[in-house]
């Protein structure tokens, strides 16, 4: 299965929470311990390893804040 690589622009982050709702490994989750310079609680990768690199996050997002590399 193919590997990939998830970034965030944690700074640009609304938390909308629509990419880990469309994150079909779950490794997406909204970080409730940070806060972002806009005041919302950032989208973060809690499990890296296992991301499959289909990149729905990133289609989703409106903000254009999520990068996915195919490894």
């Amino acid at each position: 299965m193919a590997k990939g690589k998830v970034t965030f622009n944690q700074d640009i982050c609304k938390g909308c929470g629509l990419c880990v709702s469309v994150c079909p490994t779950n490794i997406l989750a909204m970080d409730e311990k940070a806060i972002n310079r806009k005041g919302y609680h950032p989208a973060t990768v809690v499990e890296p390893e296992n991301c499959i690199g289909c990149a729905n996050c990133a289609m989703m997002c409106p903000d254009l804040v999520i990068t996915v590399e195919r490894m």
